[in-house]
């Protein structure tokens, strides 16, 4: 029995897009199950039928559940090593580990103000001061990583990694809301936003016709 990821919708569901990534660049073969979010108590159940916390994604390999997105991807770096979702060098793991669990654990004005919605048309939006810090610490990680340990490609630590997939969300909030970003910042977000798999997801997104009320669209 191979690996089903359970997802919810490519264009909200930020968390979900997290693993996806991941596996898509590490050329892991899995099936995919897509739950719509927020449409009522059915596929609240279909969710709870495979997580025992409600929530997408989540990771199935046999008898075997994960859920949550950092720990989908841990165990996805352990079963198959080969991969190389996180840097081989151990001070560039470290830090790769130290930024992604931030960034699961942080940044919450950004999440609530510039909720991922890629059909949103780009433009600006008032944020709150939180907000701001928050985007300002998004931008100093980012060029931290591409000055000292990016150098031998495009993403964050050279080859795309986990911390990449992890930031992904962002890099779309960040063009969806038109936030101001530093040259080095820009050149990062064009690398992610032009990287198939990155570029694949997008597509699907753009062409899901459920549209959620409760997102904000102007």
């Amino acid at each position: 029995m191979g690996l089903t990821l359970y997802i919810g919708n490519k264009n909200y569901s930020s968390w979900s897009f997290r693993p996806w990534l991941a596996m898509k660049a590490a050329n892991i073969a899995f099936e995919e199950v897509v739950i719509p979010l927020y449409t009522g108590t059915t596929d609240k159940q279909r969710i709870l039928d495979v997580s025992p916390a409600g929530k997408v994604p989540v990771l199935t390999d046999g008898d075997v559940t994960v859920w949550d997105s950092i720990a989908i991807i841990e165990y996805l770096a352990e079963k198959f090593p080969g991969a190389q979702l996180w840097p081989q060098d151990p001070a560039s793991r470290a830090h790769a580990r130290a930024i992604s669990a931030e960034m699961h654990g942080g940044f919450g004005a950004l999440r609530r103000e510039c909720g991922m919605n890629i059909h949103r048309p780009r433009r600006a939006k008032e944020l709150s001061e939180e907000a701001r810090e928050n985007i300002a610490r998004v931008q100093e990680i980012w060029t931290d990583c591409r000055k000292h340990y990016g150098r031998t490609g495009p993403f964050l630590f050279g080859a795309f990694t986990a911390a990449d997939a992890m930031y992904a969300p962002v890099v779309h909030r960040f063009r969806t809301y038109a936030i101001d970003a530093s040259p080095p910042v820009q050149e990062y977000m064009e690398a992610m936003l032009a990287y198939p798999p990155f570029a694949e997801w997008t597509a699907q997104a753009l062409a899901e016709t459920l549209v959620i009320d409760r997102f904000e669209t102007d």
